[in-house]
């Protein structure tokens, strides 16, 4: 076109006409509204045609797009004001948050969004977006939204219609920033703050954020999915996860792995290797216990029927839920299929079970934010040698804990006991310290001074074990002379004789509940005894091997106990149906197990120089502690330090070794007893920097820092120093 290039007038200084006609190319647009914020008009000095370019509005709000004649050159866009209309943004920014921390309100289906392509022009809703010209290269971010390469003409993957993010909405004109943020894609850092900013419960600062950024946290398709999970609205929710060709017939594919075009209804982006089916299924038993606590058994019945076993995801699950009809009230039905009811958390637990199978670029996992910076503080608790704290790491600087403050010297020696000590534990208020010896005794003592406070000298023969009840106010002793004794721990009573065993008894567990306790012994008749406060045997685990060791998860929900030679078994029971979970037949001795405080793994010591640590539900080992020397005696090892951070373990070789948990490292080897093994090791739980250790020198070690114990490195106050 020829003549002097457009001039660029802002809309403020052209009268506003708010009854300028529409075209006849875009014959319904209506005109632009009072409060939406003035469009860019371009004015040719060589005619009087002026073109009003259409703004994003807030969702669901009309959008103007009205031309006399459009400017052929500087396709410029108006940068958004800093300092918008406060009604209008607020009104754009919450939309695209609706439901995320709602569970009052029923979901609303979003209104159709009209968009401005590439090209600077609108699109109206039924118009064919083939027909607008494809603008400059699309970001990674938006290309993300495409379904493996396919065209802006083909359905997005999040349900959405043509020209949404699966990234979220960009809610407004594009700003002319950097992508990235010191290396980190922009749009991924400021929708995980707008999570981050709700979960802290800044709601107001979260608007700000996406009104500002032009970023909303989730396209509105995934905030009425959110909502239907969250209201049980059954139907809905299938249908804007999978579409709604998928919710007729089960066909089609919209996960992140093979097909990546999304079935003909839509539905949201699946993450790579969802399990389509399950997540159906999922849904659809949370739909028929909810008509089951409503008493509506005829639709619970069709649902079962009709819905939840034609998938046939588990066989087991099918009887299993078919049993459940015939309960008798609503708690009947909730503490059988363990489960807290529609108005509980069940709800919420689904909606997060179902986020990890739909792709965390459509909805981002749930408290993402506090994750990443959780992974950040590992990490620096990994990588630190010596992080012996249950306290975490701050944010504001890198993390390093000083050699020094670490448990390296001996600071006393108790050698009371007559003969080798084979075990000792600690109470769990840290208070006192049990030992248990070849000579017949255990010796509790007081760990403010390590004063004598009772010697229990009831057995005949040699003690092996010792456990102390959860409230530390009882003593469990195992002994070679086939008894087990629990006794009272303030007046130093024996209070309990278990005498039905027929051969030593090796070890103890107490029921997190502290109301009873089970017996391992090597009598075949009674390996494996459960056993209450009055010495009455409750349950017997028949058939179990000899039992060398046992633990119960402070969960309470699960018993691990181990066989010696020949059967090298490792069972794993459930404690409270009584059930045996698995077993395994292992090819090398086991001297001792260990459950974590998260009752997440466990720790087992292997004859072959090996401390596995493995996770109790997969049988997986986590990671192998290798340095110690364990072949023919029994060697006891234990988690220890400031949030269990160690692994600890005494050796034949009279040395103690202590692992990083997380990355196996060996971080010290400390010259332990005077000779012979090093058999058992403790770590107070409630001082980190004080841990024990008993050998076949007849002796007890008190290790710390130099430090400790008011400076007494060298003399104990019973007068035996190192």
């Amino acid at each position: 076109m020829g003549g002097s290039p457009a001039a660029f007038v802002l809309a403020d200084e052209i009268p506003h006409n708010p009854h300028t006609p529409a075209t006849s190319a875009h014959p319904t647009v209506s005109a632009l509204s009072d409060e939406s914020p003035a469009p860019a008009v371009f004015v040719s000095p060589n005619s009087t045609e002026i073109s009003r370019l259409g703004v994003d509005t807030a969702f669901g709000q009309t959008t103007t797009s009205t031309s006399v004649h459009q400017a052929p050159v500087n396709h410029r866009r108006r940068r958004r004001a800093l300092s918008p209309d406060p009604d209008t943004n607020e009104n754009r920014s919450s939309q695209a948050v609706q439901g995320y921390h709602s569970s009052q309100e029923g979901p609303s289906r979003p209104l159709r969004k009209r968009r401005r392509v590439a090209g600077k022009t609108m699109r109206l809703n039924n118009e064919n977006p083939q027909s607008s010209r494809l603008g400059p290269k699309s970001s990674p971010s938006q290309k993300s939204m495409l379904a493996n390469g396919s065209s802006h003409s083909q359905p997005t993957t999040n349900g959405s219609v043509s020209g949404y993010h699966a990234n979220g909405e960009q809610n407004g004109e594009s700003t002319n920033y950097i992508r990235t943020y010191f290396g980190h894609d922009r749009e991924e850092v400021t929708r995980i703050l707008i999570q981050g900013l709700h979960d802290l419960g800044y709601n107001g600062a979260a608007v700000a954020l996406s009104r500002e950024s032009g970023f909303d946290l989730e396209s509105p398709f995934v905030a009425a999915f959110r909502n239907a999970v969250l209201q049980g609205e059954w139907t809905e929710a299938e249908e804007l996860l999978f579409g709604s060709l998928l919710c007729q017939n089960g066909e089609g594919d919209n996960t992140a792995n093979g097909n990546n075009t999304p079935s003909l209804g839509g539905g949201l982006l699946l993450a790579e290797g969802a399990d389509r089916t399950g997540m159906l299924f999922s849904m659809r038993q949370q739909k028929f216990l909810e008509l089951l606590e409503k008493r509506d058994r005829g639709s619970a019945l069709m649902v079962l029927r009709q819905e939840l076993t034609p998938l046939d995801q588990d066989s087991g699950k099918i009887p299993a839920l078919s049993s459940l009809i015939m309960c008798q009230s609503e708690d009947d039905l909730r503490q059988r299929a363990e489960w807290d009811g529609a108005a509980g958390r069940s709800r919420l637990k689904l909606l997060s079970d179902l986020s990890h199978s739909i792709s965390p670029s459509v909805m981002i996992p749930e408290h993402r934010l506090a994750i990443l910076l959780q992974q950040v503080k590992q990490n620096q608790i990994s990588n630190c040698l010596y992080h012996n704290t249950a306290m975490s790491p701050s944010l504001y600087s890198d993390h390093s804990c000083d050699r020094s403050q670490f448990p390296l010297r001996t600071v006393l020696e108790l050698n009371q006991h007559s003969d080798e000590v084979w075990y000792l534990e600690f109470s769990h208020d840290g208070s006192r310290l049990a030992t248990a010896s070849a000579d017949n005794t255990v010796i509790i003592y007081d760990t403010s001074s390590f004063k004598i406070v009772h010697t229990l000298a009831d057995h005949l023969d040699k003690v092996a074990y010792v456990s102390w009840s959860p409230d530390d106010s009882k003593l469990i002793t195992c002994s070679f002379d086939s008894k087990a004794r629990v006794w009272d721990t303030m007046s130093g009573n024996c209070v309990i004789v278990i005498d039905q065993h027929a051969y030593t008894v090796t070890t103890a567990a107490w029921a997190p509940d502290g109301q009873s306790f089970v017996t391992g012994s090597h009598d075949s008749e009674l390996p494996l005894c459960l056993w209450d406060l009055n010495g009455n045997r409750l349950y017997m685990w028949a058939g179990s091997p000899r039992i060398t060791d046992c633990s119960i998860s402070p969960d309470g929900q699960k018993l691990v106990a181990m066989s010696p030679r020949p059967e090298n078994k490792l069972c794993v029971y459930n404690f409270v149906t009584r059930e045996e979970i698995y077993s395994l037949s292992l090819k090398v001795h086991m001297s001792c197990v260990n459950i974590s405080q998260d009752s997440g793994s466990m720790l087992v010591n292997m004859a072959n120089n090996e401390i596995h640590l493995m996770d109790i539900k997969t049988t997986e080992t986590i990671r192998r502690f290798l340095g110690q020397k364990q072949g023919e005696f029994v060697i006891r090892s234990n988690f220890g330090g400031g949030g269990e951070n160690f692994v600890i373990s005494g050796s034949e070789d009279s040395r103690i070794h202590i692992w990083h948990k997380e990355n196996g490292t060996l971080v010290e080897s400390l010259d332990g007893h005077s000779k012979g093994c090093v058999n058992a090791v403790a770590w107070n739980p409630k001082n980190p920097g004080m841990f024990a250790s008993a050998g076949d020198d007849n002796k007890v070690r008190i290790w710390s820092k130099a430090s400790s114990l008011g400076g007494r490195n060298r003399d104990s106050v019973n007068g035996f120093g190192r």
